[in-house]
């Protein structure tokens, strides 16, 4: 039997492949990813028989895996999210392992994996994920400091976020520009993936600040947004596949 870790804390990566040998021998982990993009190579060469895979990645949350390949096998996830969300994974036959995880979960996973190989009806990955999308609660706001002065900003309001000098600010159709205490990286996970993409390191944009696409030097493209901004936004060769998806949505 194949498997593959797909999990972006190396500690719990690598206690996950000493439970999965320790509880079956004969079992092979023939592939460990800590991103979306390593998990997609992963997948596609090594087609494994089952994979574990972790809600939160590096580079994003999980079901963008499904966006750019067909998942050749069962999946078992491995969150840390709130049981409202996993209630999703239960509807469609599909378990989950809660962190931090233990011995015995890991076996009844393993066990009902092992019941579907027997003949049952495997779940539909992709509707999976789609339900998972619609329990998950996005950002509606961001709460901002001014002196003493509390305010919010809707998500609505807000055109891009842009870091810089180790910080994090946000920009509104309106060009106010303020600092909230998020990184990008922690955005990508809060942010509703429908309206906002991140396009490189420093910039995560909304669909309603573009106005303008253009070919790029080195396969990359230009964005010409709305209210401009201080420097290019160039959307990297890296994710210029995915931003096309996204905008073709």
């Amino acid at each position: 039997m194949k498997v593959v870790i797909i999990e972006d804390e190396l500690p719990a990566a690598q206690r996950l492949e000493r439970l999965v040998k320790a509880l079956r021998p004969d079992w092979s982990v023939v592939g460990t990813a800590d991103s979306i993009e390593d998990a997609v190579e992963d997948l596609d060469e090594t087609k494994p028989d089952l994979a574990f895979m972790d809600i939160q990645l590096a580079d994003g949350q999980s079901f963008k895996i499904f966006e750019k390949t067909d998942v050749p096998c069962p999946v078992i996830f491995t969150t840390a999210h709130d049981e409202y969300a996993i209630q999703a994974f239960k509807v469609n036959s599909i378990d989950y392992l809660l962190k931090p995880i233990d011995e015995e979960q890991l076996e009844q996973a393993m066990q009902k994996f092992e019941s579907q190989q027997q003949g049952a009806q495997l779940p539909d990955l992709k509707a999976l994920m789609q339900e998972f999308r619609s329990n998950v609660s996005y950002k509606k706001r961001f709460l901002i400091r001014s002196g003493q002065r509390l305010s919010f900003v809707p998500t609505t309001d807000i055109h891009w976020f842009v870091s810089e000098a180790s910080s994090t600010f946000l920009v509104t159709a309106t060009n106010e520009r303020f600092l909230i205490d998020q990184t990008l990286d922690e955005l990508e996970g809060e942010l509703n993936p429908e309206q906002f993409f991140r396009i490189n390191r420093k910039f995560i944009v909304t669909i309603d600040c573009i106005s303008k696409i253009e070919n790029y030097f080195n396969n990359r493209l230009l964005l010409e947004v709305a209210p401009e901004a201080s420097e290019e936004v160039i959307v990297s060769r890296q994710r210029v596949k995915e931003f096309k998806s996204w905008i073709d949505s």
